[in-house]
């Protein structure tokens, strides 16, 4: 199976409970249905990324990159690459590569929100598929070359550092480590 295929199975099985999720979704799977490269940097249109939020639950804490292009404080993640088999496989590598931590492990139920936000051209919009990744006990992290910074954060100073989707994708974390819903 493609990592395309992948894709198109994940989206058709994310149940996208929050406001606005089944749209993106249905924009998401549109996509991939008119542009057989939405999975790579190269296409123009657009293209899937696929990120993941590394989460200490028994610490209430988050670890996030200050990203050097953008100077925003974000969840690991980035573009997909010809090695990748799967949504959730390219966002663990992303998280591995950015953060540096061994033994990462998605939470369980596939991705935990999507998020589309434009960036400059020659592409115009990010289609992020956005997973959680759980950190082992005594995870030491280590800053990659993509990062001004890498820090973690108490769940409430990630809202105060972060923008809204990085807000959202903490708290949906949370509810679904928690088994609940929130918006």
């Amino acid at each position: 199976m493609s990592l395309h295929d992948d894709a198109v199975l994940v989206l058709k099985g994310y149940e996208g409970e929050y406001e606005g999720q089944d749209g993106l979704r249905g924009l998401y799977l549109d996509h991939l249905s008119a542009h057989p490269d939405a999975m790579w940097k190269s296409c123009a249109a657009g293209h899937l990324t696929a990120s993941a939020l590394v989460i200490d639950p028994e610490r209430g804490r988050v670890l996030l990159t200050l990203h050097k292009k953008l100077g925003m404080w974000l969840q690991m993640g980035g573009h997909c690459e010809p090695d990748d088999d799967t949504l959730e496989g390219a966002a663990l590598r992303e998280a591995l590569e950015e953060s540096g931590i061994l033994g990462l492990r998605p939470l369980a139920g596939g991705p935990v929100q999507l998020d589309r936000h434009a960036i400059p051209a020659p592409c115009h919009w990010h289609l992020d598929v956005q997973y959680a990744a759980l950190a082992p006990a005594g995870a030491i992290e280590r800053i990659s070359e993509e990062s001004l910074d890498l820090r973690w954060f108490s769940y409430e100073e990630a809202a105060r550092v972060a923008d809204g989707s990085v807000v959202r994708l903490v708290e949906r974390t949370r509810a679904a480590l928690e088994g609940r819903n929130t918006p």
